[in-house]
């Protein structure tokens, strides 16, 4: 990939953010992320009871705003992956170090997981709980399970589809409607993301998942990303570069390498 071909893709992409800043935006984004998923949760609980469908369009719609304001708001300084999957396909596609994608997976996890205690904080009147009360909803059925290869896999394709467009606002608004909407057409709601599935174990609320399903979730994402990352080539053949926010420039800093 040239820096002719990465300009034409990603317009944002003039001056690489330090890694510092990088690693800061991803665990901020990460953390953000997660308080979406889980306080909208415990809102939709607390505002509609009994109501599941519409809980879960609530929780929807606060996921899906979060997302679009997040990509949007990141994209320039890290690329705005705040998943696990989606740095890995972008590892395996030359898009950053491994040193780099294992600092950003690191990050992703510790921001997610600091989301979540948050997110109890904020709730405590509402929940009658501390910072910590680990769910114990399982999620292991076979139809979850591979609802979640499949969610996972559909939202690599969208990130690589949308990222030819160069702008960062057509990614958060395809990985937003793409989130919102498979909450409804996916049996497991569309976790697709590890460090979601990993945060969400720290909260027994509406959007919860207990420890033992989220280790299983985070294997089946991870092997829906890594489908994605053998179909990427073949179905996108312009030659637009992996999703990442520095110029395809040699880097003293631990990115891109020649």
């Amino acid at each position: 990939m040239t820096s002719a071909d990465h300009t034409d893709a990603h317009e944002w992409d003039a001056v690489p953010a330090p890694l510092s800043s990088r690693l800061l935006a991803e665990a901020i984004g990460s953390a953000f992320l997660v308080i979406a998923v889980i306080g909208s949760g415990i809102t939709a609980e607390t505002l509609s009871p009994g109501d599941v469908g519409l809980q879960l369009l609530e929780n929807a719609a606060a996921t899906a705003g979060a997302l679009v304001a997040l990509i949007i708001m990141f994209a320039t300084v890290s690329g705005a992956h705040f998943n696990p999957a989606v740095t890995l396909v972008d590892r395996l596609l030359g898009g950053r170090s491994t040193r780099e994608a294992g600092l950003y997976v690191v990050v992703q996890v510790a921001g997610g997981c600091i989301g979540a205690l948050v997110t109890n904080a904020m709730y405590a009147d509402q929940t009658g709980r501390g910072l910590v009360f680990i769910s114990g909803r399982d999620r292991t059925s076979a139809a979850e399970l591979f609802s979640e290869a499949i969610a996972t896999l559909g939202l690599i394709l969208v990130i690589h589809g949308a990222i030819r467009y160069g702008k960062p606002y057509v990614v958060g608004v395809a990985v937003g409607v793409w989130i919102g909407g498979a909450y409804f057409f996916t049996s497991s709601t569309s976790f697709a993301n590890p460090m979601i599935s990993l945060a969400r174990t720290l909260s027994d609320t509406f959007a919860g998942i207990a420890p033992s399903s989220a280790v299983v979730y985070v294997v089946v994402e991870l092997f829906g990303a890594l489908v994605a990352f053998a179909i990427i080539p073949v179905l996108f053949r312009t030659g637009a570069p992996p999703l990442s926010a520095e110029p395809d420039v040699e880097r003293g800093d631990g990115g891109h390498e020649r």
